[in-house]
């Protein structure tokens, strides 16, 4: 059967990781759904003629209304408000979930059988709204963020080091932001400890700078984020999903006991196949790590309580 991905949002974000996509050839059909549908069918033209320059045979088309989602395999949420230098992703808290909750009530009708990768900020917060609006099973709603904060951490880590550019695995947990939890313990270089390599001081740095990576492009950009490590990162996430490669990625999820957590959006290791978050992976923290995931879990929890607490899932519970 031939595959469909739609890509909701045509900012930086979605249209890199919708170009991602079609370079590839990852999939049959990439839709593009945003606001101004001029601009998506430009986008849309424009890479359907990449495409074919690149011998590929992804057809990449725009949205003109909801109903076009249909039958979509995976649908990705990009669309939001980006992040200026000085907000922090709290400040865009409201403002996005209303967004979000929009498509998701979307989905919900016309895609009712896909998987969702939720990359709006803040990034567990909107998963969990997206869990609320579609009731889906939370094996079909996974936020990416845990792959880009690895990413990052293997770049500073290659930044400190010289050497291993490609052979860095790093491993985070916990939100995405400033109280995700970089995990050195399950972090290798071509398979040596980074505790062999570094010592404590830089592996801190290291983290430090892992935890605000992002925060470092919006200010160096001046106006807007980060996009090419964000979207590639979605596409690996995409790909995982539409080969069912069951391949172990770091992904906001929907706990449910895990960690000792229930009810919360957190960062963990899951196998990803073509189900979506197939197998939530159980890791052995240490006690310092487990104090931050902790702390991880209760800056999202926060966010989640402002929500309720301005009756933002007032007309959910209703239904």
């Amino acid at each position: 059967m031939a595959s469909k991905v739609t890509v909701i949002g045509t900012g930086n974000f979605g249209s890199t990781v919708a170009f991602i996509l079609a370079m590839r050839g990852s999939c049959h059909e990439v839709v593009l759904r945003g606001r101004n549908i001029d601009i998506a069918k430009g986008k849309a033209l424009d890479m359907s003629q990449a495409a074919n320059a690149a011998r590929e045979h992804t057809i990449v088309r725009a949205a003109e209304g909801p109903e076009d989602i249909a039958g979509s395999e995976i649908v990705v949420i990009t669309a939001g408000a980006p992040r200026t230098p000085g907000m922090s992703r709290d400040d865009l808290l409201l403002k996005n979930a209303e967004i979000v909750k929009n498509y998701a009530l979307e989905i919900k009708e016309y895609a009712p059988n896909a998987v969702v990768v939720v990359v709006s900020n803040p990034l567990d917060v909107m998963t969990y709204v997206v869990h609320k609006y579609t009731g889906f099973e939370r094996e079909r709603i996974l936020g990416m963020a845990g792959i880009l904060d690895a990413a990052r951490m293997a770049h500073f880590i290659y930044e400190k080091l010289g050497y291993g550019a490609g052979q860095i695995r790093a491993t985070v947990m916990g939100g995405h932001g400033d109280t995700m939890v970089p995990l050195p313990k399950f972090t290798t270089v071509a398979g040596v400890p980074i505790d062999d390599l570094l010592d404590s001081e830089e592996i801190g740095e290291i983290v430090q700078k892992t935890r605000t990576g992002g925060a470092q492009i919006v200010n160096l950009l001046g106006d807007g984020s980060a996009y090419y490590a964000p979207a590639k990162s979605t596409a690996v996430m995409v790909d995982a999903i539409l080969k069912d490669t069951k391949q172990i990625h770091s992904c906001a999820v929907m706990l449910k006991g895990e960690y000792g957590y229930s009810d919360m959006v957190s960062g963990v290791p899951v196998m990803i196949g073509s189900s979506g978050a197939e197998q939530i992976i159980e890791m052995t923290l240490k006690t310092l790590q487990k104090t931050r995931f902790k702390n991880s879990i209760a800056s999202v929890k926060e966010m989640v309580d402002a929500l309720y607490a301005n009756g933002f899932f007032d007309d959910c519970e209703k239904k």
